[in-house]
């Protein structure tokens, strides 16, 4: 079949979850004889995006820079071109991009739709966007032909209320291992990464390092803002006035040497869908010092690597219990989120759509 994905920014070097998980996804399922076309968004890709990567066709259409229009206008002309241009599936990435379900079904194609989480419960958005976006989920599990979701947590929140859907568990990855090097030794640094959004509870760490600072030991903060707003310039200010490190958006590589060399990774988060920055820092063998919701149970991780999420005071016990109890390299056994095994069972879904619905 010919596979058209919309519902991500695009890629490379676009910053997000969803972008990263496409990053690594389709260009996998190229190389398994699939004819992907990834659409992007212009405003985000650059002045001169390339024209494919990794064997995918990379497709650039304009949309709007406002939060509240941006995916879903895009979405809607990339279902449109994506059935003139011969498309027979639409792979639909989040809550909201799976608005257009019904019109990629009105055309005559076939509808995956990947929910990376629960988007409504992100405190950016006001009471109109929320209900747009849980139709959004309503969409997904009633209209499309198959669902992807990223844990059997979320299976069981979802299953009762789509009991007819085609549910299929597949995880978020880590990238392959890098070439042997040299590793470099721990340093004297907390790690946390993530876009500078509400959810990621960064507000609440910035809030521990300025109460309760770890003498010696610097915090990084990687990651930036979709835009500027009140919330990123304010933790912007907070970090520099408490000697915060605030990177920015960094690249792939550059974050990679953070996550080697951090002596521990925290994720404050109050909301995650299956956080990948927290499955790459486990590939470094990083310690890590987590929120204890659902989305962060995994099996690899054990009771004390928990926090109560939103508890400035809890995240800074956590960080000094684990610094003075001697925070140390980890092995974690991460087989299940090896990308290559991801896009297998990808492509098993897309299979079981041609053949069977």
């Amino acid at each position: 079949m010919r596979i058209a994905v919309t519902g991500t920014r695009g890629f490379p070097g676009v910053q997000g979850g969803v972008e990263t998980h496409c990053m690594e996804l389709y260009p996998r399922l190229a190389a398994l004889g699939c004819d992907i076309s990834v659409y992007c968004r212009r405003p985000f890709t650059g002045p001169h995006p390339p024209a494919s990567h990794g064997g995918v066709i990379l497709r650039h259409l304009p949309s709007p820079t406002s939060k509240h229009t941006e995916a879903i206008v895009h979405t809607l002309l990339s279902v449109i071109h994506a059935r003139r241009n011969g498309a027979q599936l639409v792979h639909i990435h989040a809550c909201g991009p799976a608005l257009m379900v019904p019109l990629a079904r009105l055309l005559g194609m076939k509808t995956v739709v990947t929910l990376h989480g629960e988007d409504y419960r992100r405190a950016k958005w006001g009471f109109a966007a929320r209900l747009a976006l849980r139709l959004g989920e309503w969409c997904a599990g009633r209209m499309s032909h198959a669902l992807i979701v990223l844990s059997d947590t979320a299976a069981r929140q979802i299953k009762p209320r789509f009991p007819k859907a085609n549910i299929f568990v597949i995880p978020n990855g880590i990238p392959s291992p890098p070439a042997a090097t040299p590793t470099p030794p721990r340093e004297r640094m907390i790690l946390a990464v993530g876009r500078l959004t509400p959810e990621k509870g960064f507000h609440h760490l910035i809030e521990a390092w300025q109460k309760w600072p770890l003498p010696g030991y610097k915090l990084v903060i990687a990651g930036g803002a979709d835009r500027k707003d009140a919330y990123s310039e304010e933790l912007m200010h907070r970090a520099a006035a408490s000697g915060i490190i605030m990177t920015g958006t960094i690249s792939h590589a550059e974050l990679a040497g953070l996550y080697s060399r951090a002596a521990l990774f925290v994720m404050p988060s109050l909301l995650e869908g299956l956080p990948i920055a927290l499955l790459e820092a486990m590939s470094f063998g990083a310690d890590v010092a987590v929120s204890d919701i659902p989305s962060c149970h995994l099996p690899q991780l054990s009771p004390d690597d928990y926090f109560p999420p939103g508890s400035p005071h809890a995240i800074a016990m956590a960080i000094r219990h684990k610094i003075e109890t001697g925070s140390r390299e980890r092995v974690y056994d991460l087989s299940a989120y090896d990308w290559n095994k991801i896009a297998a069972r990808t492509k098993d879904v897309y299979d079981y759509i041609a053949e069977n619905l």
